[in-house]
């Protein structure tokens, strides 16, 4: 495995729990709580991930001669592309139609978490960039010796996307929809810059969505008890088994997601008659509000909207957080304010014939996700005036 130069050494864990948690936070900081050593834990703590599950933890650490942490990347030996939400099934099929087989593959990834984050972590300092290009060299010599087909870094930052292509990943783009907080005070100063047929609009389905006796409770830190996780993971069942066929989260992730970030989790929570009938799980980063998880137990008109567009936005203002990401898919999000904005993934393909045909299939993808997202921006709800940058 490449050892960066005598300056530190990479080896892989097992386990995240092998790690220590206030070394493995120094090097993922305190911005994105889905790489925080206690979310990865609860996935792993629970069963969520694990060889079980298909996601095989092969954590990669990067130390100096002392043993101190210096990066970290979450990595996973994958005998399936589920949970990943950058779809590469296709290329799986079509590799195992040639003959050749595509799983087991490497994914560096927050798992069943479609948020853009950093990925190559790094403790800040001068080797900082150094510490990286050794993550990412040393994912290419696991893949080798565990003679998996491939790496997928997917949901990376901006600036990781472009080193892992300096270094030959390839690159993908895809598109997110995220409301940008410009300073206002209120809900009302948001609508103030939408055409007035959309403030309309929303105005509406505020309205509705709370008609009928629904009340919704934003809750956070010890306000969380037992019976709102017992009440949300019969949400997060039904809607997921109506929806995908098979949840990825089990019960117990949710106690440990609540024991190790209470204080990072805004849980919406609708209530009809004194039941609990809906939910949607955010949480909270240093700068935005990641929408996650959503289930609801009947049909409520615009009630979806409310709990996971609107409160969103109502928090974000009230937080003074920059921004809503409310996770994949979901075009309809532009009419409530939240605009596309482009996502990163990067792929290693061991095999030259395979890496050909995708490098192919990428170039064509991307201008089309550039086209796509630039025709989406032309249903921005804002007046012209007021139309944030999409990025």
């Amino acid at each position: 495995m490449p050892d960066g130069g005598e300056a530190f050494t990479v080896r892989v864990a097992p386990r995240i729990a092998d790690v220590p948690q206030a070394a493995w936070d120094g090097c993922a900081g305190a911005d994105n709580p889905f790489v925080s050593h206690a979310f990865l834990q609860a996935l792993e703590e629970s069963g969520s991930v694990g060889a079980e599950a298909g996601w095989l933890p092969l954590h990669l650490l990067v130390e100096d001669p002392q043993g101190q942490l210096l990066g970290a990347a979450p990595l996973y030996l994958k005998s399936h592309s589920y949970g990943e939400y950058v779809f590469d099934h296709g290329w799986a099929e079509a590799y195992e139609r040639a003959g050749g087989r595509y799983y087991p593959k490497l994914q560096c990834a927050v798992p069943f978490t479609p948020v853009p984050g950093p990925r190559l972590l790094a403790r800040p300092g001068p080797q900082t960039a150094e510490i990286r290009d050794a993550l990412a060299t040393a994912m290419v010599e696991i893949m080798r010796r565990h003679q998996a087909s491939s790496v997928h870094v997917t949901f990376p930052t901006e600036a990781e996307w472009s080193a892992l292509g300096a270094l030959g990943f390839l690159q993908r783009t895809g598109v997110q929809f995220h409301w940008h907080n410009h300073g206002y005070h209120s809900f009302d100063d948001f609508l103030a810059t939408l055409a007035a047929r959309k403030r309309k609009a929303i105005r509406k389905e505020r309205r509705e969505a709370v008609a009928g006796g629904l009340t919704l409770h934003t809750l956070t830190g010890t306000a969380i008890r037992a019976e709102h996780w017992d009440a949300f993971f019969a949400f997060y069942m039904d809607t997921g088994s109506r929806k995908w066929g098979s949840p990825y989260l089990n019960r117990a992730f949710f106690d440990c997601l609540g024991a190790g970030l209470a204080d990072r989790i805004a849980l919406v929570m609708a209530a009809q008659d004194r039941r609990w009938v809906a939910g949607a799980l955010n949480l909270i980063g240093g700068d935005a509000l990641y929408g996650r998880n959503w289930g609801c137990l009947g049909e409520f008109k615009f009630l979806h909207f409310e709990a996971c567009y609107y409160r969103a936005i109502d928090f974000a203002i009230e937080r003074g957080l920059a921004r809503v990401e409310a996770g994949a898919q979901g075009p309809h999000k532009i009419q409530r304010g939240y605009v596309p904005v482009p996502t990163y993934s990067a792929h290693w393909i061991a095999d030259p014939g395979l890496r050909k045909a995708v490098a192919d299939f990428l170039v064509r993808e991307r201008r089309h996700m550039e086209r796509e997202r630039a025709v989406l921006a032309e249903f921005s709800p804002y007046r012209r005036e007021d139309t944030p940058e999409s990025g």
